[in-house]
């Protein structure tokens, strides 16, 4: 059984790629168009959506501009 998110560092970086990987298809937008969008190199967008990479919070803030969304819509709800 695991714990919190926010106490697992893997399992809120799975969670956050997912979110951003639903929210990136609702809105319609490729990786290289996020990448474009966001300053953010495709290579990196892949990561993070698999999880495989830990996004800073500047990082998090231009994902959002490019995804057109509210920050806390990358983040709300990530620990249910």
């Amino acid at each position: 059984m695991s714990g919190p998110i926010y106490e697992d560092a893997e399992l809120a970086s799975r969670a956050f790629g997912d979110r951003m990987r639903e929210l990136r298809a609702r809105e319609g937008i490729s990786q290289d168009g996020l990448a474009h969008a966001s300053g953010i190199h495709s290579t990196s967008i892949g990561r993070i959506e698999r999880g495989g990479r830990e996004p800073r919070l500047t990082t998090i803030l231009r994902l959002a501009h490019g995804l057109g969304v509210e920050p806390g819509e990358l983040v709300d709800g990530l620990d249910r």
